[in-house]
């Protein structure tokens, strides 16, 4: 049971829901095989283009062995490929095939049954408005990492 006195405590609510949000999802992709990181970097590459893997493990606050693993992984079922940089022969971009948009789309559908089982006590208007507070919140908070630093955003802009 959860203490009475921390259902006062916005940070406690966002971290045990966020914990719940987790297990929802991470449940959902390991039936496909997938972990968090996988959904991320595809979803990542999906939304800007190739990226250099450096950019990506800067991106992601990401160790960069780590993020190498996932995009192994990525790369053997197929939905990823790493492609030499035409601009800069040293860079190795990581692309998303057409069997990665396929995955993706079928995550969809996973990702929005997570979403409806977590949210089930909201209504439609509160689900919306409950998104919009969140990324309000996040954006706040994401324009402070490291990720989004400008040394990030120059190595993301060289040819």
């Amino acid at each position: 049971m959860t203490p009475p006195s921390v259902l006062n405590l916005s940070a406690y609510l966002m971290y045990a829901t966020g914990k719940a949000a987790r297990r929802t999802l991470s449940e959902k992709l390991t039936a496909r095989g997938l972990r968090l990181w996988h959904l991320t970097v595809l979803t990542l590459v999906a939304d800007l283009g190739p990226q250099p893997k450096g950019v990506l493990a800067a991106r992601l606050d990401m160790n960069a062995s780590d993020l190498a693993k996932i995009v192994k992984d990525l790369a053997d079922a197929g939905q990823v490929t790493c492609v030499r940089s035409l601009a800069d022969r040293r860079r190795v971009d990581v692309r998303i095939t057409p069997e990665g948009r396929l995955a993706l789309d079928h995550l969809s559908a996973d990702i929005a049954s997570a979403d409806d089982d977590l949210l089930t006590p909201l209504s439609e208007a509160e689900r919306e408005q409950l998104a919009s507070l969140l990324r309000r919140v996040h954006a706040h908070h994401e324009e402070a990492t490291p990720a989004n630093s400008p040394r990030v955003a120059a190595q993301a802009r060289q040819p």
